[in-house]
């Protein structure tokens, strides 16, 4: 299938903005037996278990979902991978062809007893591969107001056909096993041949990417028909194998639309978990309750009963929160008032850490929706689009940014002038060099000099980040000041929603300033976002030669190889003027000294990577 659209979930999951809290979370101290509850701040709600589809691309999601579930592995906090050969053991069989089989122990099973298989790997493969899909679904067109104007025909296109909305990269990840995988140890192992060598092949199969069970989307799709889960899975099996489109096409739509919700959902399916936690208790906008499962035996076993992740907008209202016993972990973007008021708490039972996490700020600019940047815009004309492009990013001041509003809480801190490559990492300084990102300085000079190049009279901007995020509209008004004297309209379209509106409705916005956070270390996962229809190319860039280089990072296993190709899709990238990078998050963790385990996380799902180690100090 041909899928036109633009966002949808990968290895990098979209930071969280801040939204509003109301109703409090429900006392969950003393919960009885396996542990006593806790309750612990996030600034973002849940909305949808299934991270992999479209919609669903938020840490806020993810922080649910991977503390619930299990995988092969996780990542801890140097990060290094941390095998869980309690859930399973993954096994290379072959380099050449790269084979790789996948063992779930006996014993695993989803929350509603049925054992977890080699069939919700399967899964797993199918929704996020391109050789079991089909028809083709139209792009989403947007009125004046930012509503889709054709969903019907949308919905009517992913009904008739197998739409998964993972949108997966041609060539990429797990499309380059084209073979269907085979199953095998009495259905608990599946294998899977490359076409090509995949140089992240060990970064496959976490907790977030095996939350969703084959029996449960099945029963969801074909209610009544298969109540047995053991039927349920033999019948996914069976249409995988034969690619029956006919049998898939529900399915996918199960699993597209039926994972996502707000409130507790009424059907089991929707939540089954394969790990330690079940949800059970959600309130939309407010808190979301796990639930310990007492059958749970396939890795660290927790000591808490119920963790209660309560929605907590502001960082300081969460370290008040903190303070007054509500909370026992809180969590957000500091401030230099946060951190001062975190130093007047020293001696008060209140520990707490800042440090640089794996989530960069970023602005990306719309290329196809009939805006300023857009080629279409100008009759066509590429090369003016590009220079307002790049008269535009030219203009923000990346280094001023950083000197207000970072290096008060960072002294050391800098720039990021990479997309591909982490500060301080191998390669990093050389694609820097080479990049030509040494060129957007903030210059309004340099900037009205590109857009007179351009011959373009105040074009309007329409500038989209989060509303209720303070330090992102005093990033917004550092950004407008700049662009308002280098000669742009700038329109500030802000909104609480950002990250609906950054998804599904590309033609609300012209530039987007947010946040990517990285799930794990392989280098390949910056592929989905610049590659031509990626899984987080929101935005309509494509470029032949960049898509090649691209795919080549994702079989290139030689590291030196590696570095030297990520710096030149770097240079390709910038020199299209499309993004910039600003700087490198810091992020602020503080908790009560009556738990102990408490530990920042670098990678999603951030400070719940170390949920397993929480425990009551006395």
């Amino acid at each position: 299938m041909e899928v036109k659209r633009l966002l949808a979930a990968g290895a990098i999951l979209a930071a969280g903005t801040l939204v509003m809290s109301g109703c409090a979370a429900p006392d969950r101290g003393g919960d009885g037996a396996g542990g006593p509850g806790i309750t612990v701040s996030w600034n973002d709600p849940f909305f949808s278990w299934n991270t992999n589809t479209t919609p669903a691309n938020a840490a806020s999601n993810a922080i649910v979902v991977m503390t619930a579930n299990s995988g092969f592995f996780t990542y801890d906090n140097v990060p290094e991978a941390v095998p869980n050969e309690q859930f399973g053991t993954v096994e290379k069989l072959s380099d050449d062809p790269l084979t790789v089989k996948y063992t779930i122990n006996e014993g695993v099973t989803w929350s509603d007893g049925a054992p977890m298989d080699a069939a919700d790997l399967l899964l797993v493969w199918a929704s996020q591969t391109t050789h079991r899909s089909a028809g083709e679904v139209p792009e989403p067109e947007v009125d004046d107001d930012g509503n889709v104007t054709n969903q019907d025909a949308i919905d009517a296109a992913a009904e008739a056909g197998v739409f998964w909305n993972t949108n997966p990269g041609p060539g990429l990840q797990l499309d380059l096993v084209e073979k269907t995988p085979t199953i095998g140890d009495d259905g608990r192992s599946m294998t899977i041949e490359y076409s090509k060598p995949y140089a992240d092949w060990q970064s496959l199969f976490k907790g977030d990417s095996t939350s969703i069970a084959a029996h449960g989307v099945v029963q969801l799709a074909y209610p009544g028909e298969y109540d047995d889960p053991k039927a349920a899975k033999d019948a996914f099996v069976k249409a995988v194998n034969d690619n029956d489109t006919a049998f898939l096409g529900p399915v996918a739509t199960a699993f597209r639309t039926d994972y996502d919700y707000k409130s507790m959902p009424e059907k089991p399916q929707q939540y089954l978990s394969n790990g330690p936690y079940v949800l059970s208790d959600l309130v939309e906008d407010q808190y979301a309750v796990l639930t310990l499962r007492d059958d749970y035996t396939w890795g660290p076993k927790p000591a808490y009963k119920t963790i209660t992740i309560k929605v907590i907008p502001d960082a300081q209202a969460a370290v008040t929160a903190l303070q007054n016993g509500e909370i026992q972990i809180a969590y957000g973007q500091p401030t230099v008032d946060i951190i001062q008021q975190l130093e007047g708490l020293e001696g008060s039972g209140i520990e707490w850490e800042s440090a640089l996490e794996g989530t960069y700020e970023h602005v990306d600019l719309q290329v196809t929706n009939g805006g300023p940047f857009d080629p279409a815009t100008y009759g066509g004309d590429e090369a003016k689009a590009k220079a307002v492009r790049e008269a535009f990013l030219l203009s923000i001041p990346r280094q001023e940014i950083v000197d207000k509003l970072i290096t008060p809480l960072a002294p050391d801190a800098t720039t990021r002038d990479s997309n591909f490559f982490l500060p301080g990492a191998d390669g990093y300084d050389e694609s820097v060099a080479a990049s030509g990102i040494d060129r957007y300085t903030g210059d309004v000079e340099a900037a009205k000099a590109k857009l007179a190049e351009a011959g373009v009279d105040s074009p309007s901007v329409r500038f989209l980040t989060a509303k209720n995020n303070p330090r992102r509209q005093q990033e917004l008004a550092l950004i407008q000041a700049n662009a308002e004297a280098a000669g742009f309209t700038f329109v500030d379209a802000s909104a609480e929603d950002w990250s609906t509106v950054l998804s599904t409705q590309p033609n609300a916005y012209d530039a987007a300033l947010f946040g990517w956070q990285s799930e794990a270390l392989g280098f390949g996962e910056t592929s989905p976002n610049y590659i031509t229809g990626g899984t987080n190319n929101y935005f309509g860039w494509s470029v032949p030669e960049l898509d090649a280089k691209l795919q080549q990072l994702d079989t290139t296993t030689d590291p030196a190889e590696v570095l030297k190709v990520g710096a030149e899709a770097e240079k390709l990238l910038y020199d299209q003027s499309w993004t910039v990078p600003i700087f490198q998050f810091p992020g602020v963790l503080a908790w009560s000294s009556e738990v102990t385990g408490v530990q920042p996380g670098f990678l999603s799902p951030s400070y719940f990577w170390s949920a397993p180690s929480w425990a009551p100090a006395s």
